[in-house]
């Protein structure tokens, strides 16, 4: 019996010994000392579960701090005055000159008699108005000064959807005020300009831009100007994720001229436009539904002594694609009159190019009929 006994209690100590050593060996200690990690999506670089993603994606490659500091300081708050000292408007403005040039809104100054400027130090100067454009709603101030830290112009035409942006300008009055979006869309038309010649082709942000916003800069991560903020869509008067900017290449091109001119020197081909569809696509044997399409060519045009004709289709300014009619009105405002460009279009299934096109002004140019470009 005892010898059983014996037997039994070797037998019960060998399978508790077993029992923890399994343990051990199947289920590690934790290494108190391990930093405890957030959780990822496994074999991808994506943001950390429960991270704001926006967050996330700054500290990647944006600095935004750094360019903030950079751009903020070229950003203006401007008010407009009535004659008898009555404030009209307020808006943002973007220094392009250390001599003390300025850009806004033509919104912003339109029917001011005084502009009174002010720059995030707080800094107080009255501007002269050197003249504004309402086809494309952008204005030039200028203050006296010679110490001013101005904004490089960026290329507009290399912003690509969903591209992260700054917004910068003075919301109520506020100074100094920066905000983050992305592209959302390029070449909106959102008929907010009446001008019978007046061209809307757009940058489309989620950067949050309130009335005062106007005229103030949107910039990419480098700190470039890309748009001049302008316009929201919105029902209850304040953002709702809709923000619109003038593409820096057309105000590069509109402020150079009001600087040298007083006002823009506008080139037209001298026809009339429309986007195509999808049936005019497939009536003249397009390879895409992308172009515009010609319905009306203008005695004496640039367009009509390039030989150009109703029905062709044009793809492309100076190999630059014109999808649309917003892409295609850019692309021409681009120039003055005289200037020379290449345009590539389809006719009945074929494509074709024509070089060294003289564009021409609105007053060499016959009219007849409404919409004309």
């Amino acid at each position: 019996m005892r010898h059983v006994l014996v037997n039994i209690s070797i037998a019960l100590m060998s399978s508790i010994f077993s029992f923890f050593l399994f343990n051990w060996f199947a289920h590690p200690q934790n290494n108190s000392s391990q930093e405890t990690l957030p959780a990822r999506l496994v074999n991808t670089t994506e943001a950390p579960v429960n991270t704001n993603p926006r967050q996330w994606a700054f500290s990647l490659d944006n600095d935004f701090v750094a360019t903030s500091k950079k751009v903020t300081t070229a950003v203006a708050n401007i008010n407009t005055l009535s004659s008898s000292g009555y404030r009209l408007s307020s808006g943002s403005g973007v220094v392009i000159s250390s001599d003390g040039y300025l850009i806004t809104n033509h919104h912003v100054v339109e029917d001011g008699a005084t502009f009174e400027v002010t720059f995030s130090n707080k800094r107080k100067l009255e501007a002269t108005l050197i003249g504004s454009d309402p086809t494309t709603d952008l204005a030039l101030l200028k203050v006296s000064a010679r110490d001013l830290r101005p904004i490089e112009y960026g290329n507009s035409d290399e912003v690509e959807v969903g591209q992260w942006v700054l917004a910068v300008g003075n919301p109520f009055n506020l100074s100094s005020t920066v905000t983050a979006g992305i592209v959302s869309a390029k070449a909106r038309n959102i008929n907010i300009l009446r001008d019978s010649y007046s061209i809307e082709s757009f940058l489309q942000t989620d950067a949050v831009v309130n009335p005062g916003n106007s005229g103030g800069a949107l910039v990419n991560d480098k700190g470039e100007l890309v748009g001049i903020n302008t316009a929201i869509i919105s029902e209850s008067g304040g953002y709702e994720g809709y923000s619109f900017a003038i593409p820096s290449n057309l105000v590069r091109k509109v402020i150079r001229d009001i600087r040298e001119f007083g006002s823009v020197q506008r080139a037209i081909l001298g026809v009339s436009i429309s986007d195509v569809t999808d049936e005019v696509a497939s009536g003249l044997a397009l390879p895409a539904v992308s172009g515009v399409y010609i319905t009306n060519v203008n005695r004496g045009s640039s367009a009509a002594e390039a030989g150009l004709r109703q029905g062709d289709v044009i793809i492309s300014v100076n190999g630059i694609k014109t999808n649309s009619v917003p892409e295609l009105q850019e692309q021409v405002a681009l120039f003055r009159p005289g200037e020379r460009i290449s345009l590539e279009f389809f006719r009945e299934g074929q494509r074709f190019r024509r070089d060294n096109v003289v564009l021409k002004g609105l007053s060499q140019t016959a009219f007849s009929g409404e919409g004309q470009r």
